[in-house]
């Protein structure tokens, strides 16, 4: 075997059941949350009076309200117990979750089915900083680049799989919903008790319940890491830019794109996969080694065809909507779905990289804690997206002009990446010169 070139470590239980335990968490995240917001918009589910758009919006909110809270405490347990027994706990919590989730759905209530996705949003912030920091734990050096990449590719598919199946599942009721939740929830169970054990990382950690205490902290230590501290800044801004384009897709397809939801379905598919296929390349061309040039080409890419994307459907739609077959047929719309999918595809060269860096930058014992201090500033980075996308459409009305600022503050954000960097700088210029780019 070419340590460089393969994926040998893939049905390894050193990685499989960690990739298992991952893929079946996300989907069920998107399981829940794709079937309560489809109850919320087309089934009537209510809470207080709130209009559908509003109490959406409160599931979103929901959700990511744990990483704010807890990232801080579940990156010391991570670092303090063995990570592997951390997951079957947490796998163990998600059943009781999901049944919880049922009696929601058989009862049709909202605080029921909202209490479950506040509780999900808490197991995946304990398992988040685990399923990144037990990488180097049971991966060579060589395989780490290629590890992430498997992880990224499991996850974006888990999430687009998550969320048509979670709108298809609610045409089956409560039965349908009740059941594909716990049985996922128990096959992830599954899955966690094949993880080889991954002894603490630093036992005499101490835990606290001062959660804001110990978030403030946390932030610090990170931040006070230079590496550590661009490796988050990066990923954070990956995820801006995806909470931007994901969150936009629909409205842009209908308003300016003039497809129906078959071809927002189609498009998502291209963003999802295009995440997954650049992860892979990326890990592939890197040959096992970190390569933060990677990183720029990325980069560059996402504002190429996300740029593109915008100019391409700049003007709103003014005639009915098209259906998938009629929206196809004409070759002018190839162009827009083509940006989609490459926007995804660089996207995976961007984000791999720099997982990687952010493992191997934190010291083994803080490992845990600077993945969930990623978390927690990748939340702040989705809020800050959230806002300024509401500000930019209030004053233009139009997506195509958000989506064509996201992608030219992307070059000024690349610039003080590299500025604020010397390691991404100068692994970035060996890289090129290695190329053969002389400059």
């Amino acid at each position: 075997m070419n340590p460089n070139t393969s994926f040998g470590f893939f049905t390894k239980r050193r990685f499989f059941p960690l990739f298992s335990t991952q893929f079946l968490g996300a989907f069920n995240d998107n399981l829940l949350k794709t079937a309560i917001v489809v109850l919320i918009s087309y089934h009537g589910l209510s809470l207080a009076g709130l209009p559908p758009e509003q109490l959406v919006n409160l599931a979103a909110g929901i959700f990511i309200l744990p990483f704010f809270l807890f990232s801080a405490t579940a990156g010391k347990l991570s670092e303090r117990l063995d990570k592997a027994a951390v997951a079957r706990v947490v796998k163990q919590v998600e059943i009781v979750i999901m049944l919880l989730a049922g009696v929601g759905f058989f009862l049709h209530s909202a605080p029921l089915l909202l209490s479950s996705l506040f509780l999900m949003g808490v197991h995946s912030t304990f398992f988040g900083p685990l399923k990144y920091s037990v990488l180097p734990q049971h991966l060579g050096e060589h395989e780490l680049v290629g590890g992430n990449g498997l992880i990224e590719m499991g996850t974006f598919l888990a999430i687009l799989i998550g969320q048509i199946g979670g709108s298809l599942m609610v045409g089956g009721g409560p039965w349908s919903m009740a059941g594909f939740t716990l049985g996922t929830a128990l096959l992830g169970y599954v899955a966690s008790r094949f993880m080889p054990s991954a002894p603490a990382t630093n036992p005499k950690l101490q835990l606290s319940f001062n959660v804001w205490a110990d978030s403030v902290q946390l932030m610090r230590e990170a931040w006070a890491l230079r590496e550590v501290r661009s490796a988050m800044l990066g990923i954070s801004w990956f995820w801006l830019m995806g909470a931007v384009y994901t969150t936009q897709l629909p409205t842009f397809t209908r308003l300016h794109l003039g497809g129906d939801a078959g071809v927002y379905t189609l498009g998502l598919v291209l963003f999802s996969i295009g995440i997954g296929a650049g992860s892979i390349v990326c890990a592939k061309l890197s040959r096992g080694n970190l390569e933060l040039g990677l990183v720029l080409i990325g980069g560059a890419g996402m504002t190429v065809f996300g740029a593109d994307l915008a100019l391409s459907a700049f003007a709103r739609n003014g005639h009915a909507l098209l259906s998938l077959s009629d929206f196809l047929a004409d070759p002018r719309h190839w162009r827009s779905l083509a940006d989609i999918a490459l926007l995804g595809f660089f996207g995976g060269f961007f984000t791999v990289p720099l997982y990687t860096w952010l493992q191997t930058a934190a010291p083994e014992s803080f490992r845990s804690q600077a993945i969930a201090a990623n978390n927690i500033l990748n939340g702040f980075y989705m809020v800050g997206s959230a806002i300024a996308s509401a500000v930019l459409l209030a004053l233009y009305d139009s997506i195509s002009i958000l989506f064509l600022a996201v992608a030219l503050t992307n070059i000024a954000y690349l610039v003080y990446l590299t500025r604020n960097s010397a390691t991404l700088r100068n692994a970035s210029a060996s890289w090129w010169r290695r190329c053969g780019w002389r400059g």
